[in-house]
């Protein structure tokens, strides 16, 4: 007999970026193990630079990063993370993205345009990332983008539970912002009881990012508490006009409920003023104390991420974490 045999233990390991350490020390507490020590500093002339301060070899690492304002910044970090761990010799490398960046440039809308969410899954694996890790998508069709495995978690089963025990006992209806999240809102209404769906029809100049006109509701929603569900608030502009066009149309009153708090420019503003009942929403990305207001929940989605890098790790099922859904 020639050659060597031995069974070696699996190691988890995992590693956080600087954009949300928070997140990154709440998933490793609920998985029972501390995150990496590392050595991550700016030059002088804004290079980075990423050393682990442990061996790696042979280990199942999870790279955590939440891509954040400034977006560039953080995802090149964590891009030289993956890129540290391939060349330290760890046996497979996931990257968990919580918010996916460039996610909505996903197409192209006119010629000579980029589709960016390709690009940054093409950075990914050319630097040595093995799977992906990420919640709510902008566009599910992202997935493909990744060469190798990629886990779509969704974040509706930890809003729409705390929505139910909230306002399970009024007359609810779900809102689509757009028809293309009919199908989301369908899966919401069927978690809170089959509940009705209305959405809202509105229109979009491709020229001006980050705004849309909210031109009439579709469904029965009058003197009902409406339920507006979206992936992101990006600037609130369009949460806004969807909130007032609800009201106006004879909602009793609207809660909003999205995954992704980028809350970026007049966002705050916008929604403290903003005649919504709560808003609602997970930390995926940092929300920090000059962003909150009164009408601001934001739920922890640390352990949805936590049992989805248990599954991955023991190699288990993803998708038994949505009921064969996800």
């Amino acid at each position: 007999m020639t050659g060597m045999k031995r069974t070696t233990e699996k190691n988890l390991m995992v590693f956080a970026g600087r954009a949300h350490p928070e997140l990154a020390e709440e998933v490793a507490d609920l998985l029972g193990c501390g995150l990496v020590p590392q050595s991550v500093y700016d030059f002088a002339d804004g290079e980075i630079y990423v050393r682990f301060e442990e061996s790696v070899r042979g280990c199942d690492a999870f790279a955590i990063q939440s891509h954040t304002a400034p977006i560039n910044q953080w995802v090149m970090e964590q891009l030289i993370m993956v890129d540290a761990l391939k060349r330290a010799s760890a046996k497979r490398v996931t990257v968990v993205q919580p918010y996916y960046a460039y996610a909505r440039q996903d197409k192209k809308h006119r010629g000579r345009e980029p589709i960016s969410a390709r690009l940054v899954a093409d950075l990914f694996k050319t630097a040595g990332a093995d799977r992906l890790i990420t919640v709510d998508l902008h566009s599910s069709q992202i997935q493909g983008f990744f060469d190798g495995p990629v886990d779509h978690l969704m974040a509706m089963p930890i809003l729409a539970d705390y929505v139910r025990e909230r306002y399970g006992d009024e007359d609810l209806v779900v809102v689509s912002p757009d028809a293309g999240r009919i199908r989301v809102a369908e899966q919401w209404a069927s978690r809170l009881g089959g509940r009705p769906l209305a959405f809202v029809h509105k229109s979009r100049d491709i020229a001006r990012p980050d705004e849309a006109v909210a031109n009439r509701i579709i469904g029965d929603i009058r003197d009902h508490t409406c339920v507006l569900v979206d992936d992101m608030i990006t600037t609130g502009g369009t949460i806004v006009k969807a909130v007032d066009a609800l009201l106006d149309a004879g909602a009793a009153s609207v809660v909003v409920a999205a995954t992704h708090a980028v809350l970026a420019g007049p966002a705050v503003d916008r929604l403290k003023n903003c005649r919504a009942r709560e808003i609602i929403v997970t930390n995926t990305l940092p929300v920090g104390p000059e962003q909150q207001f009164d009408s601001l929940t934001t739920l922890s989605i640390a352990p949805l991420i936590s049992r989805a890098i248990r599954e991955v790790f023991e190699d288990g099922s993803v998708t038994s974490l949505f009921d064969g859904r996800a």
